[in-house]
């Protein structure tokens, strides 16, 4: 993938004739919250001809005039998503820039396909199937220089855009996906090292420079564990830390990368299911705080993320059920059905929904609050019972029925799939913490809510209603 930072560069689609790319830009522009230029309407609208007029009167000339303004979007715009036409990647300079000012995303189509797409149209270059099929041999070696991702869908191109990888053998070439070419600090937990670190420093290779251990679960999100990692780190800013684990490794290990040197590369590589569809992807990292969970930390946007789904066959069904809890959100917030598939498409699919939302909304302040529905009673929870016998899962779960009631929600499927139990915490440092929660605004507490027409977020709710929710979530 191209050196660039997600949030920074252009997302070019490139691919042949008839791959569906103008369709496909325009829709992912929109998930992202980007603007959409297709550029064979930018060069008709500059030139006051069509392209099939441009190509009659020579193709050298249209090829001059389509660098021209190709490099002249990639250089000159804020960031876009672009359609860019099928013969833009033959101009050197047009690859040179598409690899300094953009993820370049190849939208693949077989040539038979492809055909059947054009055939009969007016496009000079689709009028002998012969002539068609030789251009088609002829640009696919440009198309795979150039190409930072292949997608086969608007989810992937979500997920290139975004810098995520999901892919199932991912962790055998971690080391072609850690940007640049300094020093690697490799940091997980004695679990998960255990099960996977070996794999993980040899696919590294020479780039590990050290390796770190950060304690189990929530213990690795508390100033001193962090403050421990800053002291044995010894990376320059060229360097990177991977973080290998579930979520709380990835959360504290990329608030380590986001404050190290004041901000170094950060490549979380999630073992989890509840980090492969949630906590490693869209750059929140944090640490608690005894009063209540996540109340310091950052927004760093991590350099790459790689998601093995192949990591996910080690896990036990305890922590698989942890992870559904967040299946079962995003699904709610999506109106799909994830927790249906299987587990490479269930991954794919949760991971892109996250990622458009971040991709629109990175520092959290408009939609991307959605993403807390049901958390605010889930946090609240977990502080009251002091991060021991309750894990985020289950917490989770029982934020999620609390949210589903105060949304006038049916609740079944909710208890069908997540099973959640009352948890036995004290009812007054509960509604403490959730009074301190960072959702709240002037004392006011602003929840989630799942409406028929979908997510609405910063709603005020009754105090009493909401106290009376969270009651309800509490056993004895």
């Amino acid at each position: 993938m191209s050196g660039l930072e997600p949030l920074r560069g252009h997302v070019a689609l490139v691919g042949f004739m008839g791959a569906g790319k103008t369709t496909l830009a325009a829709e992912v522009a929109l998930r992202i919250g980007r603007p959409f230029l297709d550029l064979d309407d930018e060069i008709e609208r500059r030139t006051g001809s069509t392209v099939a007029e441009l190509l009659h009167a020579g193709e050298p000339g249209f090829r001059s005039v389509e660098e021209e303004i190709v490099c002249e979007a990639l250089e000159r715009y804020q960031p876009h998503v672009l359609a860019l036409g099928g013969g833009a990647i033959l101009s050197e300079r047009t690859r040179r820039t598409l690899r300094e000012r953009a993820t370049t995303v190849l939208v693949t189509i077989g040539i038979d396909d492809a055909w059947e797409r054009v055939r009969g149209s007016d496009r000079p270059l689709a009028q002998d199937r012969d002539r068609f099929a030789a251009l088609w041999e002829e640009r696919q070696p440009l198309y795979e220089q150039v190409a930072d991702v292949v997608a086969g869908d608007a989810d992937d191109i979500v997920l290139g855009a975004a810098g995520v990888l999901v892919q199932r053998g991912a962790l055998k070439q971690l080391g072609a996906h850690v940007p640049g070419d300094g020093p690697t600090a490799l940091v997980s937990d004695p679990q998960v090292a255990g099960i996977h670190g070996m794999d993980a420093q040899l696919a590294l290779g020479a780039r590990v420079a050290q390796t770190h251990e950060l304690p189990l679960g929530e213990e690795a999100k508390t100033l001193g564990a962090i403050d421990r990692l800053w002291h044995e780190l010894r990376l320059d800013r060229g360097g990177a830390i991977v973080a290998l684990g579930g979520g709380c490794t990835t959360d504290a290990a990329g608030f380590a990368a986001a404050t190290y040197l004041r901000g170094i590369a950060c490549v979380p590589v999630p073992t989890s299911l509840v980090a492969q569809v949630d906590a490693a992807i869209g750059g929140k990292t944090a640490i608690d705080l005894p009063q209540g969970k996540n109340l310091v930390g950052a927004f760093h946007w991590p350099a790459r993320t790689v998601i093995d789904p192949a990591l996910l066959e080690t896990l036990p069904p305890e922590q698989r059920r942890e992870g559904m809890a967040e299946v079962v959100k995003t699904a709610l917030l999506a109106g799909q059905p994830f927790h249906e598939l299987r587990d490479d498409e269930l991954v794919r699919r949760c991971a892109a929904f996250k990622a458009a939302v971040c991709l629109r909304d990175p520092h959290d302040r408009a939609d991307r609050k959605m993403l807390n529905l049901g958390h605010t009673f889930a946090h609240a929870l977990e502080t009251a019972a002091g991060y021991e016998g309750l894990t985020h899962g289950q917490a989770v779960a029982l934020g999620l029925v609390a949210a589903l009631r105060l949304s006038a929600r049916d609740i079944d499927q909710v208890k069908e799939l997540l099973r959640p139990q009352r948890v036995k915490v004290d009812r007054d440092k509960a509604w403490e913490a959730m009074q301190r929660d960072k959702k709240a605004f002037g004392g006011e507490l602003r929840l989630v809510l799942l409406e028929e027409a979908g997510p609405v977020w910063d709603v005020p709710v009754p105090p009493a209603d909401v106290r009376r929710a969270l009651d309800e979530l509490i056993a004895g």
